[in-house]
């Protein structure tokens, strides 16, 4: 099955939609429509600001939907076999307990928390989120929508498939209605490829739930009112009598929520403006179901849904966290997650695949886009753009190297997120997505019409001791009006981590404007990770998935109470690399390094425990010993143990040693992140280096 011609950008729109509808939503999450009105009047617009909020957050709504589509590419792409069990595993691996991705209200009050415990405790999806086991109650609220949208955008003008991938992925956490939401979602967001008339769009997917269920018939309720009110308040009144808070039981039920996107949609007749006035001005749980009718329009009007006179696009830059234990990943924007979505599938139709730009992580193809980029306001910011599929940046004045204009991209926790303590639990976790020694490569081009030449160069910024901003650049080079020029720089040793922001910048004798076709960087780069860095914030570059971490001035400790814990740091496009560390086990029943680690259900661990180590592979929380070898070590003695992987071969040894080899790595387990492994006990780590 082939797709749409125009497939890519209808994504990038949902996306947008997606997102730009969550932070609209987000300030006045739960507000009754009563409260909305009397202190912030109509919603028109990102009102943020006037609640003291910042308007980039992480949230569930986001960090769900992108992470736990996930589970098809862990999966091999294969949309026929892919299970709830598949995705229920896809929880388990990348949601940090108590911190990330779910609202953590409690076993039988937040529904995903109840269904996280039941998987953690060994029950499988779909018996997860089932009434049988969890009530009805915890099991209809709303959760099983919110997390839907992208089930609908792998399946463009197939509903019945979209809806039966809704119905495995809503059946991790929720049953019954709440699954019927789901699959009206996902099948709205799937016929919005094909179809912009809405009673099409509603109709379409009612034709994949049953037909006498709740949900359907409070959907032909509110059609109803909507063809004789003429007015959505009034419908709303309706809605809040037959359907409201106060009718169903538990917090958030879904029923009183999809009665709301049903209303937006009606009402605002397609027009994405007028949709996110009325779904946000209706109160109840206003950032999810905003994102899911921003979704469903964005993807039906495409990237004229955000045109006119409301800049939706330009506050948000494309910006969007995904704090997980596969921390590579979390500072992200929405053309790279268009840019999975459209990867996987293409790849679950068998399709060839080919990226934009060779694959670039910056690229920059779609209209408007600008991947996080914003002008640096501490130097003299240029006006940014993207008319071309380049970003540009446009100086309108003179510029001078103690003045530049610049513009710079996350690459790791903004500065207003790193509290590490987020609002009901969406806590910031990540790992910086550049280091020193990874090198960064850049297509530049000066504009015809520029008046004088420009120097150009890339910069990074990292923080010294006191939190105080330091830029680094890259030698800079000149060029003259209609000249391109790829710039190469490998990031220094002695740069500092983290990174938290990568960008370029120029300065010219008269008004300029710079190209930047595309930016990127790529594997594991060679570098020491630790000991950290002078920065205050040096030990939040760690995804710590353990029970604790203690840094002193010459080392590291990592302690686990049960089971096994990790401390975990880099990305999934680390793929052939060696890890060199001291370590010093104290009381502990076994501990060693991880490489390729995908999150806490997919790694590989070499495990020593005083008389032996292991090569484990784990895959889904399935574990496997891949090799064995003798090794005595006793506890409270400092080694040097190196773990080198390449393709599907690992070798350890130990103070140079060799103790054991395998080709035999899992294939899922192509590229990923390293970390420190301790069961039971505490690990020190006084060095430890990429080579």
């Amino acid at each position: 099955m082939s797709l749409p011609h125009d497939y890519s950008t209808r994504v990038y729109a949902g996306v947008l939609g997606k997102i730009i509808g969550v932070y609209l939503g987000r300030p006045f999450e739960q507000w009754s429509h009563e409260r909305i009105v009397r202190e912030l009047g109509e919603i028109r617009y990102y009102v943020h600001d006037r609640l003291n909020k910042p308007l980039i957050v992480t949230d569930d709504d986001i960090s769900g939907t992108f992470t736990f589509l996930r589970a098809l590419a862990d999966h091999g792409y294969n949309a026929k076999k892919l299970s709830a069990a598949d995705i229920g595993r896809t929880w388990l691996n990348y949601i940090l307990p108590h911190r990330t991705i779910l609202w953590w209200g409690g076993i039988g009050v937040s529904s995903e928390h109840t269904a996280w415990h039941r998987l953690k405790s060994g029950i499988p999806a779909p018996r997860s989120g089932s009434i049988a086991l969890n009530g009805a109650t915890v099991a209809e609220q709303i959760g099983a929508q919110i997390f839907i949208d992208g089930w609908g955008l792998i399946c463009p003008g197939d509903p019945a498939r979209a809806a039966d991938l809704a119905a495995r992925a809503g059946a991790v956490s929720h049953d019954r209605t709440a699954i019927h939401g789901a699959q009206m979602v996902a099948a709205m967001v799937a016929l919005a490829f094909d179809h912009t008339d809405i009673d099409a769009l509603i109709d379409g997917a009612l034709a994949h739930i049953p037909a006498r269920c709740a949900l359907a018939r409070m959907i032909a309720d509110v059609r109803r009112w909507h063809a004789a009110d003429g007015d959505w308040h009034t419908t709303l009144g309706r809605i809040q009598r037959t359907y409201g808070y106060g009718i169903y039981p538990g917090g958030c039920h879904m029923i009183p929520n999809h009665a709301l996107i049903i209303l937006a949609l009606l009402y605002g007749e397609g027009d994405f403006n007028r949709s996110m006035s009325i779904v946000n001005t209706a109160g109840y749980d206003t950032d999810c179901n905003s994102g899911n009718v921003g979704c469903i329009l964005g993807v039906r009007n495409g990237l004229d849904a955000f045109a006119g006179d409301l800049d939706w696009r330009g506050p948000v830059a494309d910006r969007l966290y995904l704090p997980t234990a596969d921390g590579g990943r979390a500072i992200t924007d929405a053309v790279r997650e268009t840019d999975f979505i459209v990867e996987a599938a293409h790849r679950m139709r068998r399709l060839p695949a080919p990226p934009p730009k060779g694959g670039a992580r910056f690229h920059f193809s779609h209209p408007g886009s600008v991947q996080g980029f914003v002008a640096d306001a501490s130097a003299a910011p240029p006006a940014l753009a993207n008319p071309a599929g380049r970003l540009e940046l446009r100086s309108t004045a003179a510029t001078t190297s103690a003045k530049p204009a610049r513009a710079l991209t996350a690459t790791f926790i903004p500065p207003e997120l790193l509290n590490p303590t987020g609002e009901i639990g969406y806590n910031m976790v990540a790992s910086p997505t550049l280091h020193p020694g990874h090198v960064v490569q850049a297509r530049l081009i000066a504009a015809k019409a520029n008046a004088a030449p420009l120097s150009a160069c890339l910069v990074v910024v990292t923080r010294d001791a006191t939190g105080t901003v330091q830029h680094h650049h890259s030698p800079a080079r000149a060029l003259a009006a209609g000249k391109t020029a790829t710039l190469r720089w490998k990031i220094p040793a002695g740069t500092g981590q983290p990174i938290y922001a990568v960008g370029v910048e120029f300065h010219a004798a008269k008004p300029a404007t710079l190209e930047l076709d595309s930016l990127t960087w790529t594997g594991a780069p060679r570098t020491c990770l630790l000991p950290v860095s002078a920065d205050p914030n040096a030990l939040q570059v760690w995804i710590d998935a353990c029970s604790g971490t203690r840094r002193y001035s010459d080392r590291l400790l990592v302690h686990q109470e049960d089971g096994i814990g990790f401390l975990a740091q880099g990305s999934r496009d680390w793929q052939d690399y060696t890890v060199k560390a001291d370590l010093r086990p104290r009381l502990a029943a076994d501990w060693g390094l991880a490489v390729r680690w995908q999150g806490l259900e997919r790694h590989v661990t070499a495990r020593f425990d005083g008389r032996r180590v292991r090569l484990v592979a784990t895959v889904d929380g399935r574990s496997r010993t891949l090799a064995t070898a003798k090794c005595n070590w006793p506890r409270e003695t400092p080694h040097h143990v190196s773990v080198a992987v390449q393709g599907t071969t690992c070798a350890v040894t130990i103070d140079g040693r060799p103790l054991l080899s395998t080709d035999r790595i899992p294939a899922w387990l192509e590229g990923g992140a390293v970390a420190l492994a301790v069961s039971t006990g505490s690990l020190e780590c006084i060095r430890l280096e990429l080579t």
